[in-house]
């Protein structure tokens, strides 16, 4: 059964253009990562600043791998410093897959 993580960001408007294009400029290394599904940037479009970063994974087990080697040397700048946040504030959300549709051929 697969697994869905939300990363809520809490972005100001200023911030945002700083954080689209980290993300764009990311390294690639969730889309090589072992167990990994799908990955979704969500800008908010009116009502607030919450960002969500959509990831589905096949496993809890593969997110955790992700989390624990990938995902933390993604996240360090080239000599080792964090660059400043673009969010002011973050919480993560878990699922698990319990239905799931396609769109139909035409």
């Amino acid at each position: 059964m697969s697994v869905v993580k939300i990363n809520v960001l809490t972005v100001p408007a200023e911030q945002r253009a700083v954080l689209e294009e980290r993300f764009s400029a990311r390294a690639g290394l969730v889309e090589s990562s072992d167990g990994f599904e799908w990955f979704e940037l969500l800008r908010p479009v009116e009502g607030t600043d919450d960002y969500f970063v959509y990831t589905r994974w096949r496993s809890e087990e593969d997110y955790q791998n992700w989390m624990n080697g990938p995902m933390r040397q993604g996240h360090q700048g080239g000599d080792g410093a964090r660059p400043k946040p673009a969010a002011t504030g973050s919480s993560l959300l878990s699922f698990e897959v319990v239905q799931q549709a396609s769109a139909k051929n035409a």
